[in-house]
C-alpha cells in the first residue's frame, strides 16, 4: 500500500550501518562466517519471490532478488507480521542468508526454511536488530527460504533492498514435489506428497487466472496450501504457475453436466450418449497429459454435484439408472487418468451423501470421495460412519450456512447469518474436518472470491478485496493464529423499519451497532440487492443519508417485493463488516378510498396461460399486489373500469409488473364512448406511477401506446382514488 500523500515516507531518516546484527537466540547459528570449505554459491538471486504483501507495486518481492543492493527494494505493508520468500527451485544445503536492510528494517524476524512451502523449520531467530546489513549464519536444507518479520522497527513496514540465500546443492533439477499418495488403511489415511504427510488447508478459487499472481501471496498468508477449480483446459497454465510459484497445490477440476447441482448445467443421458462421454474423456485426458508433471497438482476431481443435479433432467426408475451410470462413467474417467498419470489422485464431488452409495457400487478406481456440505458439516461423518465406506473424501467446498439451509425471515425470504455467524461457521467446518481424523483428508472451504453482489456478500472472503471476518477466521483456523492483524468492524443487532411495509420511493430506517476492534475510524455504504424483487443479484448503492447515533435513512426501490438492504462498514484498513436484512417495499400509501376495487374490468386482450396466468383485467382492480393483468404481446392495448356512476377522481395509481407501459394516455369517459385525455407519457419506467386526476367521471382507461419490454402490458394494481 503506498503511503498517502499526507504521510509520504521521507527520502532519508537514518544512517544504514554497514554491518549491524542483534542478538540472535535459536540454534544452530553462529556470527562467524561459515566454514570456508564449503563452496558455498548465491542461490536465491532471480529465483521466483513471494511476500505476504507489498507496498506498491514498484516495491514487488522480485525487487529483493534482482541483485541490486541499493536501487530496486520490496516494502511490505505497515503491520506485523510479515513474511519474505524465495523459491530457489529445488532442495539445498544452506549456509547462510544475507539480508540488506532499507530504512524500514525488522528488529525481530526468524529465518526459516522449507521443502514444500508449507511446513516450515526455524534455522535462526534475530531479536534486537538495528537494520544495515545483516548476515546470518545457518545449518539446514530446503527449498524455500523465508525471512519471518515479527516485530518492525518502526512505523513503516519491512523493507529489503536484497535478500540473499547462499549454500549448495547437487545439480539435480527439482522432481516438483513427488508423487501423491492416498495412504494408510481403513480409518487411519492419510495424503502424502513426495512421502511426507500433507493435510489439505485450502480454498475454492474465485479471481480470474490473469489475476492470480495479484491475489496468491494473500492467499499464502492466510497458511492456505491447496486451491480449488471446477474445470481445467489450456487456460490453467497460468494459475498452477502462480499456485506452485508460491508452494501452493491444486485441485484440479473437471466440468461435467449437470453440474452445480439443483438448478444448474444442462442434461446428459449418460445411459446412451456414448458421443458425449468419449468426448469428455478425450478432453480430460489431454490435460491431465499436460499437467500432470506440473510441480502445483495435488489431484484430479471429475465433476461437482452432478449425482444430485441429475435430479433437474430425470426421476423414478430413469433418475436411478442415469445416477448409476453417471458414476460408472466418472470410474471409467479414473481409470483413464490413472493410465495416464499414476502420480496423483482421482476423486469426485457431490454435493449430497447420498451419492456415495452409488460412488461405493460404481466407481471403485476412485481413490477418495469429496464432498461439498455447508451448514451440517458435522454430518459428513456420521454419515460416512453409518454407511460403511472405505474410502476418505475431502471436503471440496464448506463453509457458513447457506440459503438453502437457514430459516426464512418475516419477509419469507431466507435469513442470512450474521458477519459473527458466518465467522463462526467457518471455524465450525475447519473443527469437523479435523475431528474426523485418519478420514477426512482437509478442505477447500469456499470461497476466495471478489465479486460483491448478493452470493459475494453471502459467501466471500474478500468481496471487492475487503477482507470480513471470515477470513481471518479461516486464517485462524489454518495457521493458528491472526495475531497481530487489523480486523474488521463488527457489526451488530441490525434492524429495518418498516421491515414489512416500505413505501416505494420513500425512506425507511436501517439502525445498528458498530464498533471496530482496533479502534479505527469507520466509514459506511449502503447497498440494495433486487435478488428476490427482480432476480438481480448486484449491489447497487442505495440514496441514503446518516441520521446519527447508528441509524440511517435509506430511500426504498421503486420496484415492490422484497429487497435485499446491506449495511458495509470499512476501516480503511481493507476490512469491511458487511450485514443484510430483508425489506418489504409496498405501494405508498394513497388516501382516500380506491373506487375501482372490485368494479367492473375489461381489456383489449389478456393472457389466459402463460407462467402465473390467466391474467384476467379484473385482477388489476382486486385490491391485491400478488395477482396482475397482462396483455398480448403487441401494440396497442387498452385496460378499462366500469366505476358505476360519475365518480369524484383525485389520483390513480398504478403498480407496473416488469412488463410497463412505456408511452400510455389516462383517459375518462361519462358514457364509455367519448373519452377526454387526463394524463400522457411517453417515457414511462415502470414501477408505481401515482397520477393527479382530479376530474369527475364513470370510465376510466388507460390507453397503451408502446411497451416497455418484449413482452405485452402488465398491471398489479389499477388503482383510482376518490
Amino acid at each position: 500500500m503506498s503511503p498517502s500523500p499526507s504521510y509520504r515516507r521521507p527520502a532519508a531518516r537514518r544512517a544504514v550501518p554497514l554491518l549491524a546484527l542483534g542478538a540472535l537466540v535459536a540454534a544452530p547459528l553462529a556470527l562467524a562466517a561459515p566454514p570456508a570449505a564449503a563452496a558455498e554459491t548465491l542461490l536465491s538471486q532471480g529465483r521466483p519471490a513471494t511476500a505476504s504483501s507489498q507496498e506498491g507495486d514498484a516495491y514487488a518481492p522480485s525487487a529483493a532478488v534482482d541483485g541490486n543492493l541499493t536501487g530496486t527494494r520490496w516494502a511490505s505493508q505497515w503491520s506485523d507480521p510479515q513474511w519474505f520468500q524465495v523459491d530457489l527451485g529445488q532442495r539445498s544445503d544452506l549456509s547462510r542468508t544475507v539480508l540488506t536492510w532499507e530504512g524500514a528494517y525488522g528488529r525481530s524476524y526468524r529465518i526459516q526454511a522449507s521443502d514444500n512451502g508449507t511446513d516450515w523449520r526455524t534455522l535462526a531467530t534475530v531479536t534486537g536488530g538495528d537494520g544495515g546489513t545483516d548476515e546470518v549464519a545457518v545449518s539446514g536444507s530446503g527449498r524455500y527460504v523465508r525471512m519471518l518479520g515479527t516485530e518492525r522497527s518502526g512505523g513503516y513496514g519491512y523493507s529489503l533492498w536484497e535478500f540473499q540465500v547462499y549454500g549448495t546443492t547437487d545439480g539435480t533439477p527439482p522432481a516438483g514435489g513427488g508423487a501423491v499418495e492416498v495412504a494408510g488403511s481403513q480409518g487411519n489415511w492419510h495424503l502424502t506428497v513426495g512421502g511426507q504427510p500433507y493435510t489439505v488447508k485450502g480454498l475454492t478459487w474465485g479471481p480470474a487466472i490473469a489475476d492470480a499472481p495479484t491475489y496468491m501471496p494473500d492467499v499464502k498468508s492466510m497458511g492456505v496450501n491447496t486451491i480449488r477449480t471446477w474445470g481445467t483446459d489450456g487456460g490453467t497454465k497460468p494459475l498452477l504457475d502462480s499456485a506452485a510459484a508460491h508452494g501452493i497445490r491444486v485441485v484440479n477440476g473437471f466440468w461435467l453436466q449437470p453440474g452445480g447441482g439443483p438448478g444448474s448445467g444442462g442434461c446428459v443421458d449418460y445411459v446412451t450418449d456414448t458421443a458425449y462421454k468419449n468426448t469428455m474423456l478425450t478432453e480430460f485426458a489431454k490435460w491431465v497429459e499436460a499437467y500432470k508433471g506440473h510441480p502445483a497438482t495435488l489431484m484430479w476431481n471429475v465433476g461437482n454435484e452432478s449425482v444430485l443435479g441429475l435430479q433437474n433432467c430425470y426421476s423414478g426408475a430413469a433418475l436411478e439408472a442415469q445416477r448409476n451410470a453417471y458414476t460408472t462413467f466418472v470410474n471409467d474417467v479414473a481409470k483413464k487418468i490413472h493410465s495416464i498419470d499414476p502420480d496423483h489422485p482421482v476423486t469426485s464431488t457431490d454435493a449430497w451423501t447420498g451419492a456415495w452409495p452409488y460412488y461405493q457400487r460404481n466407481a471403485p478406481d476412485l481413490d477418495l470421495y469429496s464432498m461439498n456440505s455447508y451448514g451440517d458439516i458435522c454430518g459428513v461423518r456420521q454419515d460416512w460412519e453409518q454407511g460403511g465406506y472405505t474410502k476418505p473424501y475431502l471436503i471440496t467446498e464448506g463453509g457458513p450456512a447457506g440459503e438453502w439451509e437457514v430459516p426464512d425471515d418475516t419477509n419469507g425470504v431466507p435469513d442470512e447469518p450474521t458477519d459473527v455467524q458466518k465467522a463462526e461457521g467457518y471455524t465450525k467446518a475447519w473443527n469437523c474436518v479435523t475431528g474426523h481424523r485418519g478420514v477426512a483428508l482437509g478442505a477447500t472451504l469456499f470461497h476466495y472470491g471478489i465479486e460483491h453482489d448478493f452470493g459475494g456478500v453471502w459467501f466471500n472472503l474478500v468481496p471487492d478485496g475487503l477482507k470480513r471476518l471470515s477470513y481471518y477466521a479461516v486464517k485462524r483456523a489454518y495457521t493458528g493464529s491472526s495475531g497481530g492483524d487489523n480486523t474488521p468492524p463488527v457489526i451488530s443487532d441490525l434492524t429495518v423499519s418498516p421491515a414489512s411495509s416500505a413505501p416505494a420511493g420513500g425512506e425507511f430506517t436501517l439502525r445498528a451497532g458498530v464498533r471496530d476492534p482496533d479502534g479505527d475510524p469507520i466509514t459506511y455504504k449502503v447497498f440494495l440487492s433486487g435478488t428476490y424483487a427482480s432476480g438481480d443479484k448486484r449491489l447497487v448503492e442505495a440514496k441514503w443519508r446518516a441520521t446519527g447515533n447508528g441509524t440511517f435513512a435509506v430511500t426504498a426501490p421503486e420496484k415492490l417485493g422484497v429487497w435485499k438492504v446491506y449495511l458495509q462498514a470499512e476501516d480503511g484498513r481493507g476490512n469491511a463488516g458487511i450485514e443484510t436484512k430483508s425489506v418489504k417495499v409496498v405501494a405508498p400509501p394513497v388516501t382516500g378510498t380506491n373506487v375501482a376495487l372490485n368494479k367492473p374490468t375489461t381489456a383489449s386482450s389478456f393472457q389466459p396461460s402463460y407462467g402465473d396466468c390467466p391474467c384476467e383485467p379484473a385482477k388489476a382492480t382486486d385490491g391485491r399486489t400478488d395477482t396482475r393483468w397482462a396483455s398480448d404481446w403487441s401494440d396497442p392495448q387498452w385496460i378499462q373500469v366500469d366505476l358505476g356512476a360519475p365518480t369524484a377522481i383525485r389520483k390513480l395509481q398504478l403498480v407496473w409488473d416488469p412488463a410497463y407501459a412505456r408511452a400510455y394516455e389516462v383517459q375518462v369517459s361519462d358514457n364509455g364512448t367519448a373519452w377526454r385525455t387526463l394524463h400522457t407519457t411517453t417515457s414511462g419506467n415502470g414501477d408505481i406511477d401515482t397520477i393527479d386526476a382530479a376530474t369527475t367521471a364513470r370510465h376510466v382507461r388507460l390507453q397503451l401506446t408502446a411497451r416497455g419490454t418484449g413482452w405485452g402490458y402488465s398491471l398489479h394494481e389499477f388503482g383510482i382514488y376518490g
